[in-house]
Formats: C-alpha cells, sequence, structure tokens
C-alpha cells in the first residue's frame, strides 16, 4: 500500500462524488472535477492504492430482501484483556447477521449492529450465536423503531 503524501482539493472532490456515486465513469468523474480523464484515472488508483479509497459496494435495501428489523446490541465481556477481545472480534466477523461491530471505552465493551428477518430470528440468533459467544458477561439490546437518517462513508472536506 503506498502512501499518499497530501489529500489536495481534487482528490478530495473526487472521493466525495466518488462516495455518493461509485458507479460513475471516469471520463465523467474526470468533467466534474475539471480535469482529463488519464490524470483523473491516476488520482483515483494513487487514492486506491494508498488505501484511501478502501472498496466499492452497492446499497442494498434490507427490508426489500427480508431483513425486517435491525438491533443494536451492547456486549460488555468478563475480561478486556487482548486475547479476549480479539477472541470476541474473531467470533462476531463469523456472524453475517452482524453488520457492524466497534469496541467502546467505558462501561461496555462492544456495541453491534445486527440485521433480522423478525423478532424470531434475531431472538435465535441471540440465544444460539452471541450470548454463548466467548467471554460474555451481558448482551442489552435495543430494537430500532424507525431510522431517520444513514449516510454512508465520511464527510469530504473540500477546502
Amino acid at each position: 500500500m503506498a502512501a499518499v503524501t497530501t489529500i489536495d482539493e481534487l482528490d478530495r472532490a473526487i472521493l466525495g462524488i466518488l462516495q455518493e456515486e461509485g458507479r460513475i465513469t471516469n471520463v465523467e468523474l474526470a468533467s466534474r472535477v475539471g480535469l482529463t480523464a488519464p490524470p483523473c484515472l491516476r488520482r483515483m488508483r494513487a487514492l486506491e492504492e494508498a488505501g484511501v479509497i478502501r472498496g466499492y459496494h452497492a446499497e442494498l435495501d434490507a427490508a426489500q430482501l427480508g431483513y425486517g428489523i435491525m438491533v443494536f446490541v451492547l456486549v460488555s465481556l468478563r475480561s478486556q484483556a487482548e486475547d479476549a477481545l480479539k477472541a470476541f472480534e474473531s467470533h462476531v466477523a463469523e456472524l453475517p447477521e452482524v453488520r457492524e461491530c466497534h469496541m467502546l471505552n467505558g462501561e461496555i465493551d462492544f456495541i453491534l449492529k445486527i440485521v433480522a428477518h423478525d423478532l424470531q430470528s434475531f431472538q435465535s440468533f441471540l440465544t444460539s450465536k452471541l450470548t454463548p459467544a466467548p467471554n460474555v458477561a451481558s448482551v442489552k439490546t435495543s430494537l430500532t423503531i424507525r431510522t431517520s437518517k444513514v449516510s454512508c462513508g465520511i464527510p469530504v472536506d473540500v477546502d
């Protein structure tokens, strides 16, 4: 992975557009940022090689694929030793229902974002796959009632 020494205004413009429209053609992208296609592609490839751009993804509609509920789960572990943390992270990495896993500072060790087809399938997931996970001391769940904002990616500030 090569390092990008500086990310200038053109790079930020490229990143902002790609984050919103990952399927944009290089020609259209170049036109929108005021470059010709070859230097635009070089910049994009440099950002990819440096790891600034980590991938391209399709945003899927969970409900249309039968995932009717989303739950946030707060997990506390018995031990916070590094091997215990890694064992838990490895376990949840293998569970496709877990869409995000974040280690937290404070009273709770992890917050997980989980999708399930319905409440019954979530309950089954919880009792068969999550609570028996290595080192789990307690689990608290919060079912999502409504989602008012989802923003993929991060803010890309153009100076």
